[in-house]
């Protein structure tokens, strides 16, 4: 244990939770991106059907606060990451393998299908939530919103270059091909996390605001404390309303681009790598900004999440263009724009998350981050879910594919419009490197 004047876990240790968040994100974005439209175009399934697998293992990840509280209970988060992360990278590979029987053999390939999704929820829950724990623990306070955004920053990096490099060796497509591919990728997450986390938690401090000096409670009565905190409360809720919106273009973005464009697989993953790309760039012009960290004037954050949202709307705005103007529109650039927009708002409201984490007077990190990850992910499925039927439907009700993409695009742009009206009430208090009650770091004004 240590006081909160101490710097705590080095940059180099951050550095290190960010490879964890890398591997995951690269591991996520071969099921939800990649997955999703070899099912959509080469197998043409309705885009509902990978919808729902994918919103399945967000249900999964209901379970986060219970994968949190378990590493609170025991203080070493270490095996939950890394058994996390190895969980994750071999369900992947079974979805992979899943994904080609669908054809073939279309009842077991489901059933297989269902199984892997259920463990790649199970694995991110575990590894993702730890990982986060570990990091409000262990970083000291004015460090912890800028450590976040190093660490999803990394993670983005991670979704970016795995893109990028899964579509390269998918060059020409088989089946084959992508299957050798998904079990390359699982191996090398496995060793990267192994090597990152390795002595990761010995002589780590925890510090004094976050260890508590009774012992953490149980489960519902940790969640009844956070559900009644006004701070934590408010912000569970505007965390699940904004992740819908951020949310409902990542199962129709490829598939749009390959029904619409004419794009091919390798094609369509590398214009998901600009659209990370934009989310990197717009998490660092935040970070480097460094005003959604300060804590000196109460619109900072508020300035940043309401810009992100704003950006991502004009974004979407001009891919329901796109739909109508199809090839010849600069489909990378768009992309690219609305994930400058999506970084910005992210980077915004980890700062906030990260902030909240050590807050409770009973409650620790773990079962905290779970509750802010759970509501996260059931919103993140939810908005997929919600962006791949109503392109189902209005591909059955409109004459076109582009007059429908239209319609769903235009929809998301006005939930971020709201998302950003209700950023209007979030305020960023003064940081504080004392416990903190619920006075003290009320998001919502």
């Amino acid at each position: 244990m240590t006081t909160g004047d101490s710097i705590g876990m080095s940059w180099f240790g951050i550095a290190r939770i960010g490879l964890v968040q890398a591997s995951l994100g690269a591991v996520v974005m071969l099921a939800t991106t990649v997955l999703n439209r070899i099912m959509v175009v080469e197998l043409t399934m309705a885009a509902a059907i990978p919808a729902g697998l994918v919103a399945w293992h967000y249900a999964v990840q209901l379970s986060r606060p219970l994968w949190g509280h378990g590493s609170d209970q025991g203080r070493k988060r270490t095996p939950w990451i890394l058994g996390g992360i190895a969980v994750l990278a071999m369900a992947a590979l079974l979805a992979t393998q899943a994904t080609l029987m669908m054809q073939s053999q279309p009842t077991l390939g489901f059933a297989l299908a269902i199984l892997a999704y259920s463990l790649i929820g199970v694995g991110v829950g575990a590894g993702g939530t730890s990982a986060l724990a570990l990091l409000a623990s262990t970083v000291a306070p004015k460090r912890r919103a800028a450590a976040a955004a190093l660490t999803w920053i990394m993670m983005v990096a991670g979704i970016v270059v795995s893109a990028i490099t899964v579509g390269q060796f998918l060059k020409p497509y088989s089946p084959e091909r992508l299957l050798m591919v998904a079990a390359g990728l699982a191996v090398t997450v496995i060793c990267i996390t192994a090597l990152a986390t390795f002595r990761l938690e010995r002589g780590a401090a925890t510090f004094a605001e976050t260890a508590k000096s009774e012992p953490p409670p149980d489960f519902r009565a940790a969640l009844q404390e956070i559900w009644h905190e006004k701070a934590a409360r408010r912000f569970t809720i505007f965390i699940f309303v904004s992740m819908i919106a951020f949310s409902m273009q990542d199962l129709i973005l490829e598939p749009f681009a390959g029904l619409v464009f004419g794009m091919s697989p390798g094609d369509s993953t590398q214009l998901g790598g600009m659209h990370q790309g934009g989310i990197l760039l717009g998490m660092i012009v935040a970070g480097v900004g460094g005003s959604a960290f300060s804590g000196r004037l109460p619109s900072d954050l508020r300035i940043w999440i309401v810009s992100g949202c704003l950006a991502s709307a004009a974004a979407l705005a001009g891919f329901a263009a796109a739909a109508i103007h199809g090839p010849g529109w600069p489909l990378g650039i768009n992309a690219f724009i609305l994930g400058l927009g999506n970084g910005v708002f992210a980077v915004a409201a980890i700062g906030a998350m990260m902030g909240l984490a050590g807050a409770g007077e009973k409650t620790r990190e773990g079962v905290r981050m779970g509750v802010w990850g759970a509501s996260q992910a059931i919103a993140f499925g939810l908005g997929g879910l919600i962006g791949a039927l109503g392109v189902d439907i209005a591909r059955r009700v409109q004459t076109s594919d582009g007059i429908a993409f239209q319609l769903i695009f235009a929809i998301e742009a006005a939930l971020f419009v709201i998302a950003a009206a209700l950023a209007t009430r979030v305020t960023n208090t003064r940081t504080q490197t004392r416990p903190q009650t619920h006075q003290d770091t009320e998001v919502f004004a």
